[in-house]
């Protein structure tokens, strides 16, 4: 288990960064054989991009509500994102491929991917009690005092204005 660091701390990253959301939601839950393929695919794909940060991913976590499936991805850039999503010899392209052979439009299975384009110092971000995750794992995590103490003036924005 990741060790809790006690206390208030904020993400800081360098520059621009790409958060990508991708999962899957269950609408038929008996239809295992079509889902689980599904579900399947992703750590695959996490491990490729692990293997060769060069590709761009700065930090993954899969998150689970109900019936959907998600990863929360950071990417250095939309560029290196894009190229990983089409590369013809890597683990994605042919998922997706047998994501359309299995399921296509049959209902018993969705996919969805939501992407976010930031611009550098365009985020803020708070953690109290909580190990490095998310944007921090990405990033650093740094103390969140003095200039990092609100999120007003962790956008750079002066406390004076609404």
């Amino acid at each position: 288990m990741a060790q809790v660091l006690n206390g208030r701390f904020a993400a800081q990253i360098e520059g621009d960064f790409v958060v990508f959301l991708i999962g899957m939601r269950i609408n038929k839950l008996l239809q295992v054989h079509k889902w689980f393929p599904v579900a399947r695919a992703m750590p695959p794909m996490l491990k490729e991009l692990g293997q060769h940060p060069e590709m761009g991913l700065l930090h993954a976590e899969f998150c689970l509500s109900g019936r959907t499936i998600m990863t929360v991805q950071y990417w250095r850039t939309f560029d290196q994102l894009h190229a990983y999503a089409h590369a013809k010899d890597l683990k994605h392209l042919p998922a997706w491929a047998d994501f359309n052979r299995r399921v296509g439009n049959n209902g018993s299975v969705g996919v969805f991917h939501e992407t976010y384009l930031v611009p550098s110092g365009q985020y803020e971000s708070i953690y109290v009690n909580t190990p490095r995750m998310g944007l921090a794992q990405a990033g650093k995590m740094i103390p969140a005092a003095g200039r990092m103490n609100t999120a007003k003036s962790r956008l750079g924005i002066e406390e004076s204005q609404p």
